[in-house]
């Protein structure tokens, strides 16, 4: 896998025109909103449409200039703004994010802080150090605690001039409704472009990997890669060929699937591969029809089959929750990780058994 670029250090961006071009009408318009929300599932590209957008207000711009705005944000990489930006040498730009939670910086901590959100307002607050604007990325606003949150909010109230602030959330609804109405919101939708990105970021992968890591990441190019990185399309082939067990689990099968769950990240992309599956289980079935799911991996819709025949979709949607709280719990108290995915795997097991009893 090539290596793929920071947010930061990307002059790539695809699939987004039409948020570049709202950006660019406003700037264009002079009714510039002073903070812009830029909202959408994670590993879309929201971080790096917040940096081009950042580089294209600190970049020069000639009042005078008689052929318009560009039609995009593109800059170069070797453009001197792109270059300060990326080594976060730029006197007019910030970016705000978790911080770390040891002192060899190997572990982010799980919010962002009011310790982190300080600065922002007396530094938007000075005169522009280069003649432009000031600006500051929050990268991502949702993760913000409550202090943080309502000292971000104080900055909004009064926004200082020439100043802008780019606020990504994967999950908008977690910001405070006065946040959220203080700012020029951009939703951004799945990519249809994962197909080609894989090829660009990762062209050694097989064909059949990438049509599977394509259906896999619901356009998201951020959790394509991950998974490619962690050998997901074969945890995924492992578990819907457990799955296809049930009602009766193979037990060397479990214990073979669970105990790779120890391995670094593992038990986070299985407990996240079985969690997806199963709201497309459920939400196939509310719909009423399984003949368009397409299958990932051969048998996979005679599974999602005979999983609904055994239960109702609404069964499915609460193992599906009590999956989720599960892997939340064994992430934030460092439950046993084997264990828990074996817990996941056997609550599809009993789900299946009662069903089939009733």
């Amino acid at each position: 896998m090539t290596d793929v670029p920071t947010p930061r250090d990307n002059p790539y961006l695809v699939g987004h025109e039409t948020a570049e071009k709202d950006y660019l009408a406003a700037w264009e318009s002079g009714r510039l909103a002073h903070a812009w929300l830029i909202c959408g599932p994670r590993g879309i590209g929201k971080a790096t449409l917040a940096y081009r957008m950042a580089r294209y207000a600190l970049a020069p711009h000639d009042q005078n200039d008689m052929f318009g705005a560009p039609a995009t944000l593109q800059m170069s990489a070797e453009d001197p703004v792109f270059r300060k930006v990326s080594s976060g040498g730029h006197g007019d730009f910030r970016v705000i994010e978790r911080g770390w939670s040891d002192a060899k910086q190997t572990k982010r901590k799980t919010v962002i802080g009011v310790d982190e959100v300080r600065e922002i307002g007396p530094f938007m607050s000075m005169t522009p150090a280069e003649g432009g604007w000031r600006t500051v990325i929050i990268d991502a606003a949702d993760e913000m605690n409550p202090n943080a949150a309502n000292a971000v909010l104080k900055i909004l109230e009064e926004p200082p001039a020439r100043a802008l602030l780019f606020l990504v959330a994967h999950n908008p609804d977690r910001l405070l409704p006065t946040i959220r109405s203080r700012c020029r919101r951009l939703d951004l939708r799945p990519l249809k472009q994962v197909n080609m990105l894989l090829h660009r970021y990762a062209p050694e992968l097989a064909a059949a990997d990438v049509t599977a890591l394509t259906a896999l990441a619901d356009g998201s190019i951020g959790r394509a890669l991950e998974l490619a990185e962690e050998g997901g399309v074969t945890l995924f082939r492992d578990l819907m060929a457990l799955l296809g067990d049930a009602p009766r689990l193979n037990i060397s099968k479990l214990h073979a699937l669970s105990d790779k769950a120890m391995k670094g990240d593992v038990f986070r992309t299985l407990s996240g591969l079985l969690s997806w599956w199963l709201a497309r289980l459920a939400a196939a079935g509310a719909r009423g029809g399984l003949d368009a799911l397409t299958e990932i991996t051969p048998g996979e819709r005679d599974l999602a089959r005979k999983l609904l025949t055994a239960a109702p979709p609404h069964t499915w949607a609460e193992v599906w929750d009590r999956i989720g709280h599960l892997a939340r719990r064994t992430d934030a108290v460092n439950l046993d990780k084997k264990r828990s995915l074996m817990l996941m795997l056997m609550a599809v097991e009993s789900a299946v058994q009662v069903g089939k009893a009733a």
